[in-house]
């Protein structure tokens, strides 16, 4: 998994590529979150070569990694698909084939702004529950049994609560996918007015020097500027 397009590319078409060694036969299995202009242009070039190519980004962070837990979002050619979803199988929980290429991209950047703009709303709801003197490891519980639970609330909250990040899906990572997101989103005139308003709040987290904590660690934004108002 790579961290962003221009990675992505350089390790699938750069100079010491995979293009300089793959042909008829092979195929080429990408599992990075990139945007869709990247994965399309990672496609062409493995086509050039008369290879295979799909696209396979996965939701799913370290812990669901470890476990066998992620879920494949593919694209491509579904001949190699059907080849290697023994392989997916067993590093994943689930799989999706959507078609043809920049559909399984564009499905993990709308997955990942989705999460990124609820993990600030929660972060919100954190502080605001302390702010009137509440117990927000209690509002934490409560989130998590209710209609609006979502494992990454339980998972990530407690930590929270003591202002801790132990890293699993890294901040600056985070704000990439938003970026990415956000320029999807342009590129067909969609509004996602709470996924740029959670994007700028990201982008001063990493001012802040957080970009490698967890992207929980966006929390820490929402202080800052609390004090700021002070």
């Amino acid at each position: 998994m790579l961290a962003d397009p221009e990675s992505a590319i350089d390790v699938a078409c750069g100079k010491n590529g995979a293009v300089g060694g793959i042909g008829p036969g092979k195929g080429y299995v990408d599992v990075s979150t990139v945007d869709v202009a990247t994965s399309k242009l990672i496609n062409e070039h493995i086509k050039a070569r008369g290879a295979l190519f799909l696209e396979a980004p996965v939701s799913g962070s370290k812990k669901p990694a470890e476990d066998g837990q992620l879920i494949f979002l593919t694209a491509g050619d579904r001949s190699l698909y059907e080849l290697v979803s023994p392989l997916l199988d067993i590093l994943g929980k689930s799989r999706f084939y959507l078609g043809e290429v920049g559909n399984g991209a564009a499905m993990k950047l709308v997955v990942n702004m989705i999460m990124g703009s609820m993990m600030a709303s929660f972060s919100e709801g954190i502080l605001l529950s302390k702010k009137v003197g509440l117990d927000p490891s209690v509002l934490v519980e409560v989130v998590s049994q209710g209609a609006i639970s979502a494992p990454m609330y339980s998972l990530k909250g407690p930590s929270m609560v003591k202002s801790q990040y132990p890293t699993a899906f890294p901040l600056k990572h985070q704000q990439k996918d938003l970026r990415l997101a956000l320029g999807l989103a342009e590129s067909v005139s969609q509004s996602t007015p709470i996924a740029a308003a959670a994007n700028e709040l990201y982008k001063v987290a990493k001012s802040y020097g957080l970009s490698d904590e967890d992207f929980s660690a966006v929390i820490e934004a929402l202080k800052a500027k609390s004090q700021d108002t002070a």
